[in-house]
């Protein structure tokens, strides 16, 4: 049964909305639960085909038995909306649902998306009944576009809400504002609305400070943030754990690791429980550092303390162990992952292949990818592009390109960074034609180079010794607007290095400082290997020393140089007893 009726917008827009009113569920996608080894061990019932298994929304459960799965919750339950039920902080979601729109939402959030003047919006908006369904429609419509990370359309909406229309907003109105001008850097406007917030008599919640907070932490007023946390105090209010989440969140958007551990330790000393997204939080904070140890240590915590992980978490921590190339680790916890109960999805996959990957086994990882399809994952841009960088590592750059053709025949448009992993693995072959190839279909894609893609030129004129092609590269970074980053000049230094052109090997170091760039622990090995290669100790154990007190600290590769630049017993015995001591020293400041 399906009934019309038309809304006209100020302007020429002109809408006809139609509602069926009766229909399906939305299916979702067939899905088998577990590895292909519980698929040998477990059976299939072969008159199933798989076709018809994705028609029937069917899965296989852990008991080997074949079950239909329910449909997806909706928002709109009969009589209900989102008026009054709060907001789930951090996912985007209403009480964990996605918002179901009405065909007048849909229409309304067509136009909010097509029109940027917020004027012809608002007046658009003038001339619609002022109904508790329009009001349901709006905020299930700026839900809906938080959801896509729109946020000038939200800002539209809900500013129409506040100046224009005749609704007396609700708390949901302000967090979803104050959300959308955190998101867009304006934390002054964010205050504002906070502040007319409390004007209306309208008692902020937990999700107000938070979204505050993160829009205070993102532009790196630290000082606002705490006094935020002192406000709640003030009015009773203690922060809990949805506020320290997004401080968190906000801190390791801008990079301060540091603080974010701080802030993690602080919130447990309060007294406060952290939460799964909180200890999913941590995990990747550790994970990307590469100290996976220390990230299942914060897993095993998560378990102590009675926390239940979720598919994020296990995800999370495959990727800890995917960075470390410990496939072994990364395998037993995706194991875990399936005996919990969670299905995984493609992150998940993508996590695993990204573990084989590193460790070197490309293999391994088109393994994961082939059952990943046979499990009914569809895999995404992000999968082929593991699958690119693990050929093209492995030094198989035919494959890789394989791989990459297979992509564009899936429909799937290759990214920036497809491109780049392509570029580099022909750069470690030393293909120079096939590199310049890339890059010139880039330019036609209409792709503008990174700093990662010019990198990959550097690399590859610097293997095959052409250091004139490898100075055009670097003239044209200097006169663009992309500025090299420490990795440019690691490579400048180690090929200079590694070709005994020493003088210009200093030139580039000492130009780190002027150029905003602080030397790593790569930079000082390189430069390091050039006189390790010429058996000049001394000079290595000079540069140790200004390496330690830059407040940088060896890797496995340093001492490995330095071994290397020794002539007599007497010199290991010295490095090694130095480096020793120096690990001893360093401090971990990620230790928990």
């Amino acid at each position: 049964m399906i009934t019309k009726r038309q809304s006209t917008f100020n302007g020429s827009d002109r809408f006809t909305i139609e509602a069926v009113l009766y229909g399906p569920f939305p299916r979702s996608r067939f899905s088998i639960s577990g590895s292909e080894r519980t698929l040998r061990q477990r059976g299939k019932d072969p008159s199933i085909t798989l076709g018809e298994e994705r028609k029937q929304n069917i899965f296989l459960d852990k008991r080997g038995k074949w079950r239909i799965s329910n449909p997806k919750k909706l928002s709109r339950k009969k009589g209900g909306s989102l008026r009054g039920r709060g907001w789930k902080y951090g996912s985007g979601f209403v009480d964990g649902v996605f918002p179901v729109l009405s065909p007048m939402a849909q229409q309304i959030l067509k136009f909010v998306q097509r029109e940027s003047d917020a004027a012809k919006i608002w007046a658009s908006l003038d001339t619609l009944p002022p109904t508790h369904n329009l009001w349901d429609d709006l905020i299930s419509i700026s839900v809906q576009l938080r959801l896509n990370k729109h946020w000038d359309p939200i800002i539209s909406v809900c500013e129409w809400i506040l100046y224009k229309s005749s609704f007396h907003p609700d708390v949901l109105c302000y967090n979803l504002l104050i959300d959308a001008y955190g998101q867009k850097l304006q934390h002054k406007k964010a205050e504002s609305v906070y502040l007319q917030l409390l004007e209306a008599h309208c008692i902020p919640t937990e999700d107000t400070y938070a979204l505050l907070l993160r829009a205070y932490c993102t532009c790196g007023l630290l000082e606002k943030c705490e006094a935020v946390l002192t406000e709640m105090r003030k009015n009773g209010t203690p922060p809990g754990a949805v506020v320290y989440n997004a401080y968190m969140e906000g801190l390791l958007k801008g990079r301060n690791t540091v603080k974010a551990v701080e802030i993690f330790r602080r919130m447990k000393s309060d007294q406060c429980r952290p939460s799964t997204d909180t200890y999913t939080m941590m995990i990747n904070l550790y994970g990307k550092a590469n100290q996976s140890a220390t990230a299942l240590k914060v897993f095993d915590e998560m378990k102590t303390e009675k926390c239940k992980p979720n598919i994020c978490t296990y995800t999370a921590l495959v990727n800890a162990f995917a960075r470390d190339g410990l496939c072994e680790k990364a395998e037993e916890i995706f194991e875990e992952l399936q005996e919990a109960g969670h299905e995984p999805d493609v992150y998940a996959y993508n996590a695993l292949m990204e573990a084989y990957s590193r460790a070197g086994f490309p293999f391994g990882s088109y393994e994961i990818f082939t059952l990943m399809q046979h499990m009914g994952c569809e895999p995404d841009t992000a999968s082929y592009n593991i699958m690119v960088d693990a050929f093209g590592r492995a030094g198989l750059h035919e494959e890789a390109e394989a791989v990459f053709e297979e992509l564009k025949q899936q429909g799937m448009t290759p990214t920036m960074k497809s491109h780049m992993l392509l570029l580099s693995a022909y750069s470690k072959a030393g293909n120079i034609p096939k590199c310049e190839f890339i890059m010139n279909q880039m330019h036609k894609s209409g792709l503008k180079p990174d700093t990662f893609a010019l990198n990959s030129m550097l690399n590859a004129y610097g293997r095959v010794g052409r250091f004139e092609k490898m100075e055009e590269v670097l003239t044209a970074m200097e006169n663009s607007r992309l500025e090299g980053d420490i990795s440019t000049y690691n490579i400048l230094i180690n090929i200079y290095g590694r070709a005994g052109f020493l003088s210009r090997m200093e030139e580039l170091f000492r130009s780190l400082a002027s150029r905003g760039l602080k030397a790593d622990v790569v930079t000082w090995t390189s430069k390091m290997s050039a006189y390790a290669r010429k058996k000049q100790y001394k000079r290595c154990l000079e540069i140790f020393e200004e390496m330690i007190d830059a407040g940088c600290y060896p890797d496995g590769g340093t001492a490995k140089v330095l071994l290397a630049s020794c002539t007599a017993d007497e010199q290991i015995e010295q490095v090694t007893t130095v480096i020793r001591s120096i690990h001893k020293e360093a401090r971990n400041v990620f230790d928990i």
